[in-house]
């Protein structure tokens, strides 16, 4: 009988110390010594076809680490924001639709708790039972800065501890609950569409998560921490929110049902401002 070459991989990373790996990984990451930042960043960019013609700084030298170069910043005009609810990263739409009662699909034949992936509170969750969701997977190659999909007023930020299983596709078939099971930030917004959840998944050697408001946020102690806000903090349409010091997932949680446009298919390749739903 043939390998199934994705689930030896998902089945590889159950032993793994995923949280030492990523630290590991994330020390290289911040390193400023010249030759090895240089040669770690100009490897990447040959390895993933890196265009850095888009970048706001496209020399590789000009960064001073690979985590610099990794979360670099894009000139304004190579991503023009679209109408209605837009993509909130580069990356492919791996998965979108209605929230099932509670349940959200993760890939074929395999679904998740919507209570589970924001950090296990019923009423936290309620708003978005019967709502929709979309799943952005944001690729090695891809822009790793996260913005808003719509104008919103943040309400509450919840840091939920797990593991950092890889988020590909391959794992995602094979690893039931992937992304209530990973290490994640869920971050809560009031907006003109009703709730909005933005779901920062992390992932293996993802090193950190970063908001705007907060700097970074993971990874901390392994409980569940919950932080609200009093005094308002409105992020529009199409800023940025959030980003990965190497790559990762974001999940989408709307407390409505949402029209997506008929261009939107499982593994569409999209880019940040597009267009995904009216």
């Amino acid at each position: 009988m043939p390998v199934d070459r994705d689930e030896l991989f998902a089945r590889i990373q159950h032993p793994l110390p995923h949280h030492l790996i990523s630290r590991g990984v994330g020390k290289l990451a911040e390193s400023r010594t010249p030759w090895l930042k240089d040669w770690a960043i100009r490897r990447f960019i040959r390895a993933f076809d890196v265009d850095m013609s888009q970048a706001v700084d496209s020399d590789p030298e000009a960064y001073a680490c690979f985590n610099d170069f990794f979360t670099r910043a894009l000139r304004a005009d190579v991503r023009p924001i679209g109408e209605g609810i837009v993509s909130p990263a580069d990356g492919t739409l791996s998965q979108f639709g209605s929230i099932d009662n509670g349940s959200l699909v993760q890939a074929k034949g395999h679904t998740y708790s919507l209570t589970a992936l924001l950090g296990g509170d019923t009423h936290r969750a309620a708003p978005f039972r019967d709502g929709s969701f979309a799943t952005v997977y944001l690729s090695p190659r891809d822009y790793h800065r996260v913005h808003m999909p719509v104008t919103g007023t943040l309400r509450e930020m919840v840091y939920v501890p797990g593991r950092l299983f890889s988020v590909n596709q391959a794992t995602a078939n094979h690893v039931p609950g992937l992304f209530a099971r990973n290490e994640r930030l869920v971050c809560l917004f009031d907006t003109e569409h009703g709730p909005l959840a933005m779901v920062l998944v992390g992932a293996m050697i993802v090193a950190a998560i970063e908001t705007v408001w907060a700097g970074q946020v993971s990874p901390l102690s392994g409980r569940v921490q919950t932080t609200r806000f009093d005094e308002p903090i409105v992020i529009e349409k199409g800023q940025e929110m959030g980003r990965f010091k190497l790559g990762s997932t974001v999940v989408m949680c709307f407390g409505h049902d949402v029209a997506f446009r008929d261009v939107c298919t499982d593994g569409l390749v999209v880019s940040m401002g597009q267009s995904l739903a009216s």
